[in-house]
């Protein structure tokens, strides 16, 4: 067995003061007088599935309802990640509480498991756990892509289906990155052949660090070459070359310090210091004449140098204000050239493999298609089978599959359950179904032949009784047994055939104290369920108590 609603508390709900249901797995019928309440029963569960709140059935005089469940056996893994998505605690030893409150006035509020929920997360726990079927439908089954789903696992197909899906999503994913590097074509070429000539232009100046100060220096020795010939000259003639020039004069000192030391010892210092004199005047004049030695002899050398500094400034104004700069841009262009170049070569390898994963997701569907077209023919004579048991003379039941003319996440088309009480009639989508006693048979029907496909936990029935008498009455509770063997089944009927079958019963009563009506809920074993079913059979006659001895009697 899985998931089960264990109990259901309900306080300050129309006539309900305080109600406290507890429930256990199987099949469970509801019944009782008309008016008595039941179908408060399914406003409260309603509430719980998130649907939209009616401050109008807040009890007279009570300032907030309050609507209160627990499943048992909650171990879908859906469910836990559900609850991790939504920051809502996770379930204890497989018990899930719902909580809903609704106040006079101002917000409601809903807690799941302890921490404050939303209404969306409800909602998503009731599509999971519960199908209710009657006048305030919550059916999943109204869902084309859960009736795709459906038709998938009654044909055996959900790893084919899963498998489409992956295949789907590797094309789309490989189709973005062609239309991603195709985008835009001609921009990319422009953008590789400005890139290719900037790359060529920086990498043909063959740029040195530090080339630049060079560069000017020479330029300024180059400009005023002739200036600083005739004051080399001027200089060296100064220094060492005239008669009368600081290198001779320099040696007559030396001299005359030398003779004035050897005459005077305390002169020595004089001696000293005119000899430091003297050799740094011969240094010096090394020093002019080998500058001298050096001189460009071609003032024409300027102009290679005037050129090469020309185009450094060249380079400058396009790609940085130095050759740091123009050498760091080089490298950023080489690399989104590489890049561009890189994919082309990825344009070139991705046509191929949207071709491949084109045919795979082609050969995929078409596998999916057949199995499902295959497993529609079958599912709908099983339901038909179903709804004949169920009291349907003349009808038509279609499982109709609707192609698309790109596949979908789930395959190449949608199914489509149909149906048509009438005779000469077209069939409609099964959300289109108008009268809930035809819906909730048709759901009953298709709950049966679905029976090991659809996981949906718990299943509420209501009005599944309208126009359904005798023996086929006793085929609805034969079938709702069926289903209660494998999942929780909750019944409102007025049908003591119905009743008869289910595992529990409980009766909806109302009674008066303090001038205040009040409904109550209670379960009926033995006698009083006997009581209740010959009620249900119109009195408490001998024949009546002994035709539901009859009925509750196991064949």
């Amino acid at each position: 067995m899985s998931a089960t609603l264990t109990s259901l508390r309900i306080r300050n709900l129309a006539l309900v003061e305080d109600l406290l249901w507890e429930l256990r797995p199987g099949f469970t019928a509801i019944t009782g007088e008309t008016g008595a309440g039941k179908s408060v029963i399914l406003g409260a569960v309603t509430l719980l599935l998130g649907e939209r709140a009616d401050r109008s059935l807040i009890r007279t005089g009570a300032e907030t309802c309050t609507v209160e469940a627990v499943f048992s056996d909650v171990t879908e893994p859906a469910i836990a990640a559900l609850l991790d998505a939504h920051g809502a605690e996770p379930c204890e030893e497989g018990h899930l509480l719902l909580k809903r409150t609704l106040p006079a006035t101002g917000a409601g509020r809903q807690f799941v498991n302890g921490s404050p929920g939303t209404l969306t997360l409800l909602r998503a726990l009731g599509d999971i756990l519960l199908d209710l079927h009657g006048p305030h439908d919550h059916q999943s089954l109204f869902s084309r892509e859960q009736q795709t789903r459906l038709l998938d696992r009654f044909a055996g197909s959900d790893d084919l289906r899963r498998e489409f899906g992956e295949a789907r999503r590797t094309l789309i994913r490989l189709r973005e990155e062609e239309s991603a590097i195709n985008t835009g074509q001609e921009a990319r070429a422009r953008a590789l052949d400005l890139l290719t000539h900037q790359t060529h232009e920086i990498a043909t100046a063959d740029l040195q660090p530090g080339e630049e100060d060079v560069l000017m220096a020479r330029q300024q020795a180059a400009a005023n070459h002739q200036r600083i010939t005739e004051l080399s000259a001027g200089l060296s003639a100064a220094v060492s070359e005239d008669e009368d020039s600081l290198t001779s004069r320099m040696g007559g000192i030396s001299r005359l310090s030398s003779e004035l030391a050897r005459l005077d010892p305390i002169a020595k210092s004089i001696t000293d210091a005119a000899d430091a004199a003297f050799t740094a005047t011969d240094d010096l004049a090394r020093s002019i004449l080998s500058h001298n030695a050096n001189l460009e002899n071609d003032p024409a050398e300027l102009a290679p140098i005037e050129a090469r500094i020309d185009r450094l400034q060249d380079l400058k104004r396009k790609y940085g204000p130095s050759i740091d700069a123009i050498l760091a841009f080089h490298a950023e262009a080489a690399d989104q050239l590489a890049t561009l170049r890189g994919r082309d070569e990825r344009r070139d390898t991705l046509g191929a493999e949207v071709l491949t994963a084109e045919k795979s997701l082609r050969a995929l569907e078409k596998k999916l298609t057949t199995k499902r077209r295959s497993a529609a023919t079958k599912l709908a004579e099983r339901v038909r089978s179903g709804l004949k048991n169920l009291g349907f003379a003349k009808f038509e039941f279609l499982v109709t599959l609707e192609a698309h003319e790109e596949p979908l996440a789930h395959g190449g088309e949608t199914a489509e359950f149909e149906f048509g009480p009438n005779p000469g009639e077209p069939t409609h989508p099964l959300r289109a179904i108008a009268s809930s006693g035809e819906i909730s048979r048709v759901m009953l029907a298709l709950k049966s032949a679905l029976a090991d496909e659809d996981d949906v936990p718990v299943l509420i029935f209501d009005e599944i009784d309208a126009n359904v008498g005798g023996e086929i009455a006793s085929r609805v509770g034969l079938s709702m047994q069926a289903l209660g063997r494998n999942r929780q089944v909750l019944c409102i009927t007025h049908l003591p055939q119905v009743a008869a079958a289910a595992s529990h019963q409980f009766v909806v009563t109302k009674d008066v104290r303090q001038n205040r009506t009040r409904t109550q809920l209670d379960e009926v074993r033995d006698q009083t369920r006997e009581e209740e079913i010959a009620r249900m059979l119109g009195g408490q006659s001998a024949s009546a108590l002994a035709h539901a001895r009859t009925l509750l009697t196991p064949p």
